[in-house]
């Protein structure tokens, strides 16, 4: 049996954070755990109990360590089936990893960092507290202790947040063109900025956060038709939708539904409903 948990969490770190969740196995049952496919956002892992798997090249097995960022944006990563599952984790938001490191978002996409790649020795001890903690509770505390400390050490782009957070929410109708007229700059200048700190276009996220509504609601309702969700989430067909998956996941979506539908899945439904 599994057990999970979600929290929100505080203000300061909300408009970053959209939440920190986990699971926790009991007993020896072997649990299926994902496919992790391309997104919008960032998660960061710390294990407390044994750290995933993933199946790698030519077949090899590979530990993804005791605690690991998943920034994943052109790549997948297959997560190898697990008993001994203990883990919480922090929910990035779109686009927002930036304001918690120095390390350029370019450096970390598609590759599984450590904290103490992103923060150095700093980074190296919390997963070493978190490792040790005895309760989720110590555990949350302590993540969200150290995340308020790192933000206070960075200065906010507070006109990039605002179009990340817009492109994420607004992936269906809104056009690169609109946005940057609503932020009053011009469209070389936003993509200038979201290259600096997101290192992907305004174009590239806005793709990405269709693809990954689109691939949350078909895994969340299984009952969802592949055409009605690609439309509800701004493809111009059922069509675009597939060559778009086709060239992130390497296989049809209806084939990865087959199979992602008989295991475990990382999307959680809305906190805030």
């Amino acid at each position: 049996m599994m057990r999970t948990f979600q929290s929100l969490p505080n203000s300061i770190l909300a408009p970053y954070i959209d939440r920190f969740w986990g699971w926790e196995s009991d007993g020896n049952e072997q649990i299926a755990l994902p496919r992790l496919l391309p997104g919008v956002g960032a998660e960061l892992y710390f294990h407390y109990r044994t750290p995933f798997q993933q199946l790698a090249h030519a077949g090899q097995i590979q530990s993804c360590g005791a605690a690991h960022l998943f920034c994943l944006r052109d790549k997948t990563i297959d997560l190898l089936p697990a008993s001994d599952i203990g883990f919480i984790a922090i929910r990035f938001r779109a686009g927002m990893v930036y304001r918690f490191t120095e390390v350029p978002s370019s450096d970390f996409m598609d590759k599984v960092l450590s904290p103490e790649d992103l923060w150095g020795m700093a980074g190296k001890n919390l997963s070493s507290q978190i490792a040790s903690a005895e309760t989720h509770a110590e555990r949350l505390r302590l993540i969200q202790a150290f995340l308020l400390e790192q933000i206070a050490q960075r200065r906010p782009d507070v006109v990039y947040e605002h179009a990340a957070s817009l492109l994420y929410t607004r992936c269906v109708e809104l056009t690169i063109d609109q946005l940057a007229k609503h932020l009053g700059i011009g469209r070389r200048q936003l993509e200038r900025r979201f290259m600096a700190i997101a290192g992907q276009s305004p174009v590239e996220m806005r793709n990405l956060a269709r693809f990954q509504k689109t691939f949350r609601t078909l895994m969340l309702d299984g009952a969802t038709d592949v055409a009605d969700a690609a439309l509800a989430h701004g493809y111009c067909d059922q069509s675009h939708f597939i060559r778009h998956f086709q060239r992130l996941a390497a296989e049809p979506p209806g084939r990865h539904l087959k199979t992602a539908r008989t295991k475990t899945h990382f999307f959680n439904t809305s906190l805030r409903a």
